[in-house]
C-alpha cells in the first residue's frame, strides 16, 4: 500500500462506521494519536476496528480491575504500550544494589498484567517491544555490565520474547524496535513532544506503527498472504537466459549478482516458514529450467517451487492457472517482476493480488521487499516447513488421477490412511493456525489462538477431533479441526468446522462426519446441531449441512437425531 499521513489517517478515522472487530489501547503514554491512525488505517485496510483509547498511564488500573471500561467494552484485542522513557525512570529510581534484577522485576510486572486480562476477558494481547535507548552512563561498557540501563533494557526484550514463547500464546509481539532501528531515532521519537505531552512517537512516523498493528490484526483474522510469484529474468538473476545463456546471466559475486542472491535467500527463507513459492515466466519452459537445474551460484532449486510456469501466455493468466493448482484465494498472492508492463498487467486484471512497484536497481530490492511486511506470522509450526512438499504431492496426484478413467478407481489407488483424535498439545500451534489461515471450508470462521485452544480443550464442555491424513504420494499433515460444544444434556454443538481445500471430494468430510457422530453418542448426545455463518470467502460450504446430511431448521441452523443417521462410504482407512 502506498504511503499515507497521520493527518490523513485521522481523517479515515473518522470514517469508520461499520467496525468489525474492537481493539483497546493501554499505556503509560499518551496514546490518543496512535488510537486515531490504529482507526484511520483499519478503515485503508478494509477491516474497520472500533478503537478504545483508555486514560493516560491506566494500565493497572484498566487490567487489573474486572469492572474497567477496558473490560466493559469487551475487546477483541488489547494493545499494551509501556514506554522505554517509563521504564528508564524506573531503572533510574531502582537503588543500584537491585539494578541487575531489573529485567526480571519489569518482566513480573507484564506477565501479571498479560494474567489479568486473559482472566478477566478472551482478547489476545498485542504489546510492542522496547526500542534501545542509551543513557551513556557506561559508553559502550553498558553492553558488559548488568548495572547498566542498557544491558538490562537488551535483557528485558530477551526475556520479553522467551515469555511469550513459553507462557503466552495469546501475546503478540510488535516489533516496534525494528521499525525504530529502520527509521532512526531522531525520526521516531523526539524529547521535546514526550517532555511536553508524553507522545512515544512522533506523529510522522505513526502510520508506519499503525500498519504493524494492523498487519497483526489482520493476519490473526486469517487474511495472509500464502504464495509468492516470482519472475525469472532480471528478478531471479540478472539478464534473460534465453538471450544470455546459463554462463551470461548475473549472479554469485559478479556485478548485481550479490542483490540477486540476497533475495533468492529471502525468498527461500520464506519458503521454510511456509510460504509457498511459484514461477510464472515468459520463457520455454526447458530454458526456465537450466539454471534452477545446473548454474551452481543459485539458491533456490526446483524443489523449493509448488508450481512452476514457464510458457508466452499472458501471465495474469497463468497466475490464475496456479491459483487453480494450489487452491488457494486469489488475494493470498503476492507477485513480483521486474518489468512494469507485466506488473500493470496482473493489477488491472487481477486486482486481489499484491503486485509491488519493485525499483529499478537490483540491489535495492531485497531491502524493498522486506520492509514492505507483506507476511506477518501469528504462529508457526513445525508443518510450515513441510507445506511446499505438500502441495507438489498434490500435484502428483493431479498428474496421476488423469490416467483414470474412473473418480472411483483413483481414490481406491490413493491408499488413504487417517487418523481422527482428540486436541492434544503438541497439535495445538497448527490447530489454532488453521482456525487463523482457514477461509473457504470453514462454516463459522471463528479464529481460535494457541491459549483459546488450550483452554477448549481443557474444558469439559468441549468436545475436539482434528484429523491428519495421508496417502501413497506423502503426507498432508493435519488437514481439518472440529470444535463441538455442549449445547444441553442431550445436545452437542458444532462450534467450529474448518477443512483444508486440498482434500476436499476425496471422502474426508463424510469420513470426519461420521467420527463427529460416533462422538456425540458415545459422550451421551442424542442431537447434533450446527450452523452456517456466511463469509465473503465460505461460499462454497453454504450448502455443506444439507448435503451431508443434517436438517435445516431455519437461518443458518441444523440439526440431526444422531441416531438415525447412516454412515458416509468412503476409501480412507482410519
Amino acid at each position: 500500500m502506498e504511503q499515507i499521513s497521520y493527518t490523513a489517517l485521522r481523517k479515515l478515522a473518522k470514517q469508520c462506521t461499520d467496525p468489525k472487530q474492537r481493539i483497546a489501547i493501554v499505556g503509560d503514554c499518551a496514546t490518543q494519536q496512535l488510537s486515531a491512525a490504529i482507526a484511520g488505517e483499519s478503515v485503508r485496510r478494509g477491516h474497520q476496528l472500533a478503537v478504545l483509547d483508555t486514560d493516560y498511564d491506566q494500565m493497572e488500573a484498566q487490567l487489573f480491575d474486572p469492572q474497567s471500561e477496558l473490560y466493559a467494552f469487551d475487546p477483541d484485542y488489547i494493545l499494551m504500550f509501556a514506554s522505554v522513557e517509563k521504564i528508564k525512570a524506573r531503572f533510574h529510581d531502582t537503588v543500584p544494589a537491585e539494578r541487575t534484577g531489573f529485567a526480571e522485576k519489569e518482566m513480573q510486572r507484564f506477565a501479571g498484567l498479560w494474567q489479568a486480562a486473559a482472566a478477566n476477558c478472551r482478547a489476545k494481547i498485542l504489546m510492542f517491544d522496547f526500542p534501545e535507548e542509551e543513557d551513556a552512563v557506561f559508553g559502550s561498557f553498558a553492553l558488559r555490565t548488568p548495572a547498566s540501563f542498557g544491558f538490562q533494557l537488551r535483557r528485558l526484550n530477551l526475556l520479553f520474547s522467551e515469555r511469550i514463547a513459553a507462557d503466552f500464546p495469546s501475546v503478540y509481539p510488535i516489533a516496534l524496535s525494528a521499525m525504530q532501528a529502520m527509521r532512526g531515532r531522531a525520526d521516531f521519537f523526539e524529547n521535546r513532544t514526550w517532555y511536553l505531552a508524553k507522545l512515544p512517537v512522533i506523529p510522522e512516523a505513526l502510520p508506519a506503527v499503525a500498519a504493524r498493528v494492523l498487519d497483526t490484526v489482520t493476519a490473526l483474522a486469517g487474511r495472509v498472504k500464502k504464495c509468492v510469484v516470482v519472475d525469472l529474468d532480471n528478478t531471479l538473476w540478472g539478464g534473460v537466459i534465453g538471450d544470455d545463456g546459463i554462463d551470461g546471466i548475473q549472479l554469485g559475486e559478479l556485478g548485481d549478482g550479490p542483490a540477486f542472491i540476497a533475495l533468492q535467500k529471502w525468498l527461500l527463507e520464506l519458503k521454510r516458514r511456509g510460504i509457498l513459492l511459484a514461477v510464472c515466466s515468459k520463457n520455454n519452459d526447458d530454458t526456465a529450467r537450466e539454471p534452477f537445474e545446473k548454474h551452481p551460484e543459485m539458491v533456490l532449486r526446483l524443489e523449493d517451487f509448488a508450481a512452476f510456469v514457464a510458457n508466452w501466455d499472458n501471465k495474469a493468466q497463468n497466475i490464475q492457472q496456479i491459483q487453480k493448482t494450489l487452491n488457494i484465494g486469489m488475494d493470498s498472492f503476492v507477485f513480483l517482476d521486474d518489468n512494469p508492463f507485466e506488473r500493470n498487467l496482473v493489477r488491472e486484471m487481477l486486482p486481489e493480488v499484491t503486485v509491488p512497484e519493485l525499483p529499478e536497481d537490483p540491489a535495492l530490492v531485497p531491502a524493498f521487499v522486506e520492509g514492505l511486511h507483506l507476511f506477518e506470522a501469528v504462529s508457526y509450526s513445525e508443518e510450515d516447513a513441510a507445506r511446499t512438499a505438500q502441495y507438489q504431492a498434490e500435484a502428483s496426484r493431479a498428474a496421476s488421477q488423469a490416467s483414470f478413467t474412473s473418480y472411483e478407481d483413483y481414490l481406491v489407488s490413493l491408499e488413504m490412511k487417517g487418523e481422527i483424535l482428540p486436541f492434544d498439545s503438541f497439535h495445538y500451534p497448527r490447530i489454532a493456525q488453521l482456525t487463523q489461515r482457514s477461509n473457504q471450508f470453514n462454516l463459522r470462521t471463528v479464529r481460535y489462538s494457541e491459549a483459546d485452544i488450550a483452554a477448549v480443550a481443557e474444558n469439559p464442555d468441549y468436545f475436539t477431533r482434528y484429523m491428519t491424513l495421508a496417502d501413497r504420494f506423502g503426507e498432508h499433515g493435519l488437514i481439518s479441526v472440529v470444535i463441538c460444544k455442549k449445547q444441553s444434556e442431550d445436545t452437542l454443538f458444532i462450534d467450529t468446522w474448518l477443512m483444508s481445500c486440498r482434500v476436499l471430494r476425496r471422502g474426508v468430510e463424510g469420513c470426519l462426519f461420521d467420527a463427529i457422530v460416533k462422538m456425540a453418542l458415545d459422550n451421551g448426545f442424542t442431537y447434533l446441531t450446527a450452523e452456517y455463518l456466511p463469509t465473503a470467502k465460505n461460499k462454497m460450504v453454504e450448502h455443506f449441512y444439507d448435503e451431508i446430511g443434517m436438517q435445516p431448521t431455519g437461518s443458518g441452523q441444523y440439526r440431526l437425531d444422531c441416531r438415525l443417521h447412516q454412515n458416509h462410504s468412503h476409501h480412507i482407512s482410519v
